[in-house]
């Protein structure tokens, strides 16, 4: 693209390109068009090439930061759901004709080289081994019972263990005697916990009197090396419960047995299988490779490669599963839901780019056309000019777009390419391709049909608008999975080319009308301004519309995206509320009550506006109902502050009064939750050892914050008398708070109670932490970083195309300055005329840009679904919020009427010197 030239430059060439026809042979040649045009406005050359420039690397860089972007969020969403989910899990039971341990290391060689190869194995490496099928209760006396069940044992052979231990006493175990107890390595740790000495014999009930020895304790490198992933508690005891009613605590780990006992494994665990977990690589996954990893890893599961490898290792029952399939779903589900939101933004800047460009074009045309008929008429034909044209404005613009495609694809490293290189050579088109498309119109196009022509294009562009606007409310966005609504991107900027086309049509009424109010006056300035600011200046051709539907596209996507985020945000803290049941929230675990004493501290903190201790549980059921007993969940709570923190969280919400009453001989009042509506009376509930409780039916609530995300049955009960009888409600396991708690103080209270350096199997949450984590997922940040990035390049270059048009009006103004000068007109007069002259239509376009971005977000939002930029289920679209739409429309008002008193202040006192000693030239 050439901008426009200095006047001087704008009659060089007055003869017709080539050589005179009947010329001498010694005659001299004309100069060279390129090199005479660039030496005669250096300036314009370097603001043409500057313009390619940034243009060219915002668009080869959008789609490198939006493919880092898909890339990290992918990585990010698969790391978070561990290593076992990223896994591939190989399975086969133990048979006679297995071979041991060479056996299980070809098959995975074999396994290993089935993988691939859009994806790799994870450097950790592959972990694999024989497990017993079934773990054996120990009946040794002398062993940590912690409610009178035995410890359970699993015996198992890993490959490789010694690589991620420490021997720490004794040996590692070797061969069994045909008839004696299996010798085994248990971990020191589950040793301590169990009461376990090197050389004791662990003694089990079985009738085949099965026994194991311990004759080594180990010590892991890292107990939290993936290595130990989906394995049973190798490297200490873990504490389990019973399934039963009560459930009762228990010890469970795993002891490890050599090569040479593997024939052992299946007499303890009453069955054994060999197992492999394949990691896969997840940082080397990519976004847009996920169809064919998916493909891949399909097959591999149960496809042609599922059956190659069962007949490969000659293992027919051979079973392969993984949790990639799915995880791949949702990431691809993300990303899709994210796309149509993450384009807004860089559409927006599209748009004002493309009216930037034509803006120029325009002008240079516009200012250029004398030089260009005088050329054509002197024997020069369209295609030599046009052609000629497209020179001069390749030398600026491709080096500074090959420039700038080079530093886009060095400051953002990304495999991918073409869709940088198509980027970069749209905008490389357009920069190049604005001023010769326009320079042919002024050529060859009519010049009596212009109204017409822009009135029909006015009205295409009002109907293609109402039919995306109609078409967007009727389906909503695109469905989960399809990716990019073109619609939904495309709408708000036909909203705001709408808005830019009837401010077009009204604002030059409207200040010719303040024009004429201003004549009525004394003064002249305001008159002046409003009068030019009215009808223009450079003529009829001036493409006054350009300006206005840059500024609006600015500020209608600005105020979309703002309002959009806004709605993110708080939507993204509700949600974090309802998941922690308030503000904050500390559990106790499984079968403990919070100490009183931690209740008090935690209620007294400064932070705490609201104190709600809960008594909940969900292994008691209701009875008396038409299916005679129904499992449900059960919170105790007193009304008043439970009603409070219901209300303040949005989730459950209650009248208080419906729980009063009850008390000694009375049912008890109770909220039912809908799943229980249409069970019929009457209710009683058995809790633990107490006696039934009588209920009866107060209301129905949907949910409850004290089972932050739990669903399915259950009933909130009143605190006091009501549930005195049931001595377990009296001491609360779950404490709920509104205000501004912080997690760390929380921690180090239940520390306090605890009397202990962990809280392990605690539960304490705050909203602002959880909001905090929500926050934290890359989709959501990328989409946020990408949205401002865009909010930043619209209003820049909305901003050149005011000071483009101001630029162009310059010298014309300065004729007309210069003339009212030597009738007296002060510089203080002159700037004020100026901004009497400009800033008209930056206002106008900031409050048409503010209101057409409302009608935007009241149009479209409703059908946006915002949950994958939450991180939870959304119910609501984008909410109209006047302050983010006024704070991006004020802003670049304010930004534009500080480049207008810019320019009217260093170029205006120089131009209208000028014209005072030069005179008139025009």
């Amino acid at each position: 693209m050439t901008s426009p030239a200095t006047p001087a430059a704008d009659t060089a060439p007055a003869s017709p390109p080539g050589p005179r026809p009947g010329a001498a042979p010694g005659a001299t040649r004309p100069a060279p068009w390129v090199r005479t045009r660039l030496r005669a406005a250096p300036l314009t050359a370097l603001l043409a090439a500057a313009l390619a420039f940034v243009t060219v690397l915002l668009a080869a860089a959008l789609p490198r930061a939006l493919d880092r972007g898909a890339d990290q969020a992918l990585r990010t969403f698969l790391h978070d759901r561990g290593p076992s989910a990223t896994s591939l899990h190989v399975a086969s039971p133990v048979s006679e004709e297995d071979l041991g341990p060479r056996d299980l290391d070809s098959a995975l060689a074999t396994l290993l080289a089935r993988t691939g190869p859009d994806y790799r194995i994870a450097a950790s490496g592959p972990v694999h081994g024989s497990m017993s099928t079934k773990p054996r209760a120990l009946d040794n006396p002398e062993l940590a019972r912690p409610e009178g069940v035995p410890p359970m044992l699993h015996l198992m052979h890993l490959r490789r263990a010694e690589e991620h231990v420490r021997l720490v006493e004794g040996r590692w175990p070797g061969a069994a005697a045909p008839e004696g107890p299996i010798p085994v390595a248990l971990s020191q740790k589950a040793a301590q916990t169990l009461g376990v000495r090197v050389g004791m014999v662990l003694r089990t009930s079985s009738p085949d009197s099965t026994s194991a020895e311990v004759v080594g304790l180990y010590a892991a490198n890292d107990e939290a090396d993936v290595y130990w992933t989906d394995l049973p508690c190798p490297t200490r005891a873990c504490q389990l419960y019973t399934p039963k009613l009560p459930p009762l605590r228990y010890w469970e780990t795993a002891a490890l047995v050599g090569p040479e006992a593997l024939d052992r494994l299946t007499s303890w665990g009453r069955g054994a299988e060999d197992f492999w977990r394949l990691p896969v690589d997840v940082d080397a996954l990519r976004a847009d490779q996920l169809p064919t990893v998916s493909g891949e890893i399909a097959r591999y599961l149960a496809g042609q490669t599922a059956a190659d490898l069962s007949t490969a290792t000659a293992r027919p029952q051979l079973r392969i599963s993984s949790s990639l399939p799915t995880l791949f779903t949702r990431a691809r589900a993300r990303q899709a839901a994210a796309a149509p939101l993450t384009a807004v933004g860089p559409a927006g800047v599209a748009g004002v780019a493309f009216v930037v460009f034509c803006l120029a074009g325009a002008l240079t045309a516009d200012r250029r056309e004398a030089e260009l008929r005088l050329l054509r008429a002197r024997g020069g034909s369209r295609r030599t000019l046009l052609l000629r044209l497209l020179g001069e404005g390749a030398v600026t613009v491709v080096p500074a777009a090959a420039l700038a495609t080079a530093l886009a694809v060095l400051l953002l490293p990304t495999p991918r390419w073409t869709a940088t290189l198509l980027a970069a050579a749209a905008a490389t088109l357009l920069a190049l391709l604005a001023f010769p498309v326009r320079a042919a119109v002024v050529l060859s196009a009519p010049r009596g049909a212009r109204p017409r022509r822009r009135l029909v294009g006015e009205l295409l562009v009002l109907a293609t608008t109402v039919a995306a606007v109609y078409e967007v409310r009727l389906r909503g966005v695109a469905p989960a999975g399809e990716g990019l609504d073109p619609l939904l991107v495309a709408a708000p900027l036909l909203l705001a080319l709408c808005g830019g086309l009837v401010l077009a049509r009204l604002v030059p009424a409207v200040v010719g009308a303040l024009a004429w109010l201003a004549g009525r006056r004394s003064g002249v300035i305001g008159f002046l301004g409003l009068a030019r600011a009215a009808r223009g200046t450079g003529g009829r051709r001036r493409p006054s519309v350009l300006p206005v539907v840059a500024l609006l596209l600015a500020i209608t996507t600005g105020g979309f995206g703002a309002a959009l985020l806004d709605t993110v945000d708080s939507a993204r803290f509700q949600a974090a509320r309802v998941n922690v049941g308030g503000d904050a929230q500390i559990i106790a675990p499984y079968g403990e009550n919070l100490p009183e004493t931690l209740v008090k501290a935690a209620s007294a903190l400064p932070e705490v506006r609201l104190s709600v201790p809960v008594w909940a549980d969900d292994a008691w059921f209701l009875s008396g109902t038409a299916q005679a007993s129904t499992k449900v969940k059960v919170v105790v709570a007193d009304p008043v502050t439970y009603a409070k923190l219901a209300r303040a969280v949005g989730w459950g919400g209650f009248d208080p009064a419906l729980l009063a009453g009850g008390g000694a001989g009375a049912p008890a009042p109770a909220l039912l939750s809908p799943e229980l509506q249409r069970l019929g009376g009457p209710h009683e509930l058995r809790i633990g050892n107490s006696p039934p409780l009588a209920l009866k039916a107060a209301g129905f609530v949907e949910g409850t914050p004290a089972l932050p995300g739990a669903g399915g049955a259950f009933v909130v009960l009143p605190a006091g008398p009501a549930t005195a009888s049931a001595v377990e409600t009296t001491r609360p396991n779950r404490w709920f708070a509104l205000g501004t708690p912080d997690e760390a103080e929380l921690d180090a209270l239940v520390r306090t109670a605890r009397r202990g350096p962990t809280i392990e199997g605690w539960a304490v949450h705050t909203s602002a932490a959880t909001s905090a984590q929500l926050a934290s997922d890359p989709l959501k940040r990328s989409a946020g970083r990408l949205f401002w990035a865009s909010v930043a390049g619209a209003a820049g270059l909305a901003l050149l195309a005011v000071l483009l048009t101001m630029v162009r009006a310059a010298p014309e103004r300065a004729a007309l300055l210069a003339r009212l000068r030597t009738m007296g007109l002060r510089p203080r007069q002159g700037i004020a005329m100026i901004l009497t002259e400009a800033l008209p239509q930056a206002l106008a376009a900031a409050l048409g840009g503010a209101l057409v971005a409302a009608v935007a977000v009241a149009l479209l939002g409703p059908a946006v679904d915002l949950s994958a930029l939450i991180g939870s289920p959304a119910h609501t679209g984008v909410r109209l919020t006047p302050w983010p739409v006024l704070t991006q429309a004020l802003s670049l008002a304010g930004l534009v009427a500080a480049a207008v008193i810019a320019e009217a202040a260093l170029s205006g006192r120089r131009q209208i010197t000028t014209e005072l000693r030069a005179g008139d030239q025009r």
